[in-house]
């Protein structure tokens, strides 16, 4: 009886604990995050509840299980499989305590700060230190967990002994993760790109939705998703249009009839870019940029506050202008002409015949 009673009485106790101490810890930090709400760490680290008790409650299990007489013909396995999960447990709860420390960081910096690019830098480095702290414990974890068995510790001494010969070899044949890996610490830090800016790589337009160590992902107008190497920014040209200042200045090209008003368009286009909310107030203008023998091409330049908003205001404007040309003004439409211009029946006709005998007359000596 006392062989059932004492595993039960070990186990239960150890979950019995880890229960308590979980429920305690969580409405610990529900109370503190009550009284705080402006600071959202305490909230996250409510998440580290579950690996919490995982830890406890193998520690528990780990530093009481022999007495308790748990398979006893096992119990070097059993230690082993403890020792394994309590490693585990560990670098999960530490990763978890990281990542709300971090989140909790970019919440309140977000909050305060009033500049969106700052604002994108500091999610770019964060999302990337989460990156870089999770795979450093998943490093630790796994080779702690190595450790833990002898023949690795025998074989300690020539792991080491060869790792400089292995570090070339890795080096060499992992020679493009590493330039991208690189590229993602100098993208993180050199303030090269950042999530959410509006990018144009290999002529497509988009916007950065994720930034890893080795890749990144740019969501195009249409939702496709280029996912492209972090070194690609890092060596070759590209287009960032929300680098330091998002506010862009767009283009409307009009080819149109060499009788078009100009004045009377360029007051039109004053009066549409009034009444749209996209114009951001700072310019505006429209000029006559060149001629060819059947038209004239026709400029209308305007601002706005960043991409989507310029984007908008250029199809607006040109829509609105083609529409008021077509109705108060369709001679200014470009067209193909097939009669001959006006008054060419009336000009006199220039060109001369070669004269006759009768227009020169008789000549001198004739009777």
């Amino acid at each position: 009886m006392e062989g059932v009673l004492r595993p039960v009485t070990v186990v239960g106790g150890a979950l019995i604990v880890t229960l308590v101490v979980g429920w305690l810890a969580d409405h610990v930090l529900r109370r503190i995050d009550a009284r705080h709400p402006e600071t959202p760490l305490w909230d996250l680290l409510r998440r580290c509840r579950l690996p919490l008790q995982v830890v406890l409650c193998t520690a528990l299990l780990r530093g009481s299980f022999r007495s308790a007489g748990v398979l006893p013909d096992h119990e070097d396995a059993v230690g082993q499989v403890l020792t394994l999960v309590l490693i585990g447990s560990c670098a999960w709860l530490l990763v978890r305590v990281a990542v709300a420390i971090v989140e909790a960081s970019y919440a309140r910096y977000a909050a305060r700060a009033a500049d969106a690019a700052k604002v994108r830098r500091v999610r770019t480095q964060v999302t990337l230190i989460q990156r870089v702290v999770t795979a450093a414990v998943c490093v630790v974890a796994v080779a702690a967990m190595l450790l833990t068995f002898p023949a690795m510790r025998t074989a300690g001494v020539s792991v080491l002994a060869s790792a400089g010969l292995i570090g070339i070899v890795a080096g060499v044949a992992a020679q493009s993760t590493l330039a991208n890996l690189f590229a993602g610490l100098q993208i993180a830090f050199g303030d090269i790109v950042r999530i959410g800016d509006t990018v144009v790589v290999d002529g497509e337009w988009g916007r950065v939705e994720e930034i890893t160590l080795t890749y990144l992902v740019v969501t195009t107008w249409d939702e496709r998703r280029i996912t492209m190497p972090v070194s690609y920014f890092t060596s070759r040209p590209f287009e960032n249009w929300s680098r330091s200042n998002p506010r862009m200045t767009g283009t409307v090209f009009l080819h149109l009839d060499h009788s078009t008003p100009i004045d009377l368009m360029r007051e039109r286009l004053h009066e549409i870019l009034q009444s749209l909310p996209e114009w951001d107030g700072r310019s505006w203008s429209l000029v006559v940029t060149d001629t060819t023998p059947s038209t004239i091409q026709v400029r209308a330049l305007v601002t706005a506050k960043d991409a989507d908003d310029i984007w908008a205001l250029r199809c607006v404007v040109r829509e609105r202008l083609i529409e008021w040309l077509r109705r108060e003004h369709p001679y200014a439409l470009p067209r193909i002409n097939t009669a001959p211009a006006p008054g060419l029946e009336q000009a006199p006709d220039r060109r001369q015949a070669p004269p006759t005998s009768e227009d020169i007359g008789p000549g001198p000596g004739t009777t």
